[in-house]
């Protein structure tokens, strides 16, 4: 099966032990998950579609992409344009962010409907986000959505991670209703607990995936930091417990690597609770080093 992910890669700015040094690599949501998909599983097809500009920093991004075995054949480029900036500040093992993310040119990844058509129609489990929707104006979301939906009724699995980012929206209405749009298009959602408490007021876990399946989900796996896991899906509902870990150094990407295993289960034809269990593994320890994206073991 072949994987596309749709989505922003940024310039990361990412503090170091030393005082005031950062170093510079490149991330965002959906391409961290791609990018944990091929550490995770080296034989897993994947793809990342984005727009980039013409500039130095651009192809050097393209150059990272490629370099990570992910495909860029979908990258489409966007003059006048560059590459996102954020910037990382930790406390306690918990991150903050700053972006410069004005002219980043992803924000034009849907001003190209027939090309996001073509990458849809060559790949089987299409994965994006809500900050994928979040930085597209109203007519790209539309362009995006649409490009979805007919995906979906091809036949493709269409999974979402709604990553609520309200500093990303003009409002929390417009982000709320934006957000259920998603998942009205998509078989596989993964949300985490804590931002659908917070801005949906979901009372439990268990209300928030069942939101997300009156709206026509197959499968909802809920994150909840160090909290069981619920999840539902037609072979049932249940929770996993999530391993204690010693010491967190730094969350970032905890929850885009999970969602990797979670795909490349998918893609194994692993049961949903073992897929869970192999994500806890991985996120457990992409959340004990600094950055995005941690060096781990591949398969």
């Amino acid at each position: 099966m072949k994987i596309l992910s749709i989505g922003e890669c940024m310039a990361e700015l990412s503090p170091q032990d030393e005082a005031a040094t950062f170093r510079l690599q490149f991330a965002g949501d959906t391409f961290n998950t791609a990018w944990y998909l091929k550490r995770f599983n080296t034989d897993i097809n994947v793809s990342f579609f984005t727009a980039l500009g013409t500039d130095a920093i651009s192809e050097k991004l393209r150059d990272a992409i490629s370099d990570a075995d992910i495909n860029t054949e979908y990258v489409i480029k966007v003059p006048d344009r560059t590459v996102g900036l954020y910037l990382i500040s930790l406390e306690n093992g918990e991150r903050s962010f700053s972006y410069w993310r004005g002219q980043s040119a992803a924000r034009c990844l849907a001003s190209d409907p027939a090309a996001l058509k073509r990458a849809i129609a060559d790949h089987d489990i299409i994965y994006f986000s809500g900050i994928t929707l979040a930085i597209l104006d109203t007519i790209g979301r539309d362009t995006l959505l649409s490009a979805l939906r007919a995906g979906r009724a091809e036949g493709k699995l269409i999974a979402f991670d709604p990553n609520l980012r309200p500093r990303l929206w003009d409002d929390t209405n417009t982000m709320l209703r934006v957000i259920m749009a998603g998942a009205e298009v998509s078989d596989i959602i993964l949300p985490s607990y804590e931002d659908e408490a917070t801005w949906f007021e979901d009372a439990t876990p268990k209300s928030t995936a069942e939101r997300y399946m009156d709206v026509g989900a197959k499968t909802v796996v809920v994150k909840n930091g160090a909290d069981a896991i619920y999840h539902s899906s037609p072979d049932g509902d249940g929770t996993v417990s999530v391993p204690p870990i010693a010491k967190v150094v730094d969350t970032t990407a905890a929850g885009d690597s999970f969602n990797a295993v979670i795909l490349a289960g998918l893609t194994e034809g692993r049961s949903l609770p073992d897929a869970i269990a192999a994500a806890c593994e991985l996120s457990g320890a992409v959340v004990q080093a600094r950055g995005a994206l941690v060096p781990v073991a591949t398969r």
